[in-house]
């Protein structure tokens, strides 16, 4: 269930990186076609946007995974094991905890998206939903991959 849970994560890792590279491309399009040209695009900033909002949602799994969150280890580096991997548990415990509160809160905005068929208030006029769809699972693929650091932290009692 593990190495299911990270390949899940590092899937969506490269479907993030592949996201990031297109919103470089759209940018670079939009500098281009704007500065160049002086023909500027109406839709290269609203999809620039809901491309990022979902990269950086699908990628928190993956930055987690590798262990690349921002941490600030100046007390935690000078702990022994046990009381390191308490530390370690109360941050993941945290993390968690925003994450439900973000999946059920997610899940009501964009069940509420739906029913009252919002849109987003530019010329492309896209479905509230498609953005707000990115929080709840992003959340869910972050608390999966918080669930199999937990194992693996006192499991397996490997410190990653």
């Amino acid at each position: 269930m593990l190495a299911f849970i990270d390949r899940i994560s590092a899937f969506c890792g490269r479907i993030a990186a592949g996201l990031f590279f297109v919103i470089g491309l759209l940018i670079a399009y939009e500098v281009t076609a704007r500065y160049v040209f002086t023909a500027p695009t109406p839709w290269t900033e609203e999809i620039s946007r809901f491309l990022q909002i979902w990269a950086t949602y699908l990628a928190a799994a993956f930055v987690l995974a590798n262990r690349d969150m921002i941490v600030i280890d100046f007390f935690t580096s000078r702990m022994r094991p046990g009381p390191r991997r308490l530390c370690a548990t109360a941050s993941l415990l945290v993390v968690a905890a925003f994450c439900l509160v973000a999946m059920v809160y997610g899940i009501e905005i964009v069940a509420e998206s739906v029913a009252q068929n919002r849109h987003t208030s530019t010329m492309l006029g896209v479905p509230r939903w498609m953005t707000e769809a990115a929080v709840p699972l992003g959340c869910a693929l972050l608390l999966a991959q918080i669930a199999a650091e937990m194992v693996r932290l006192w499991v397996r009692g490997a410190e990653r």
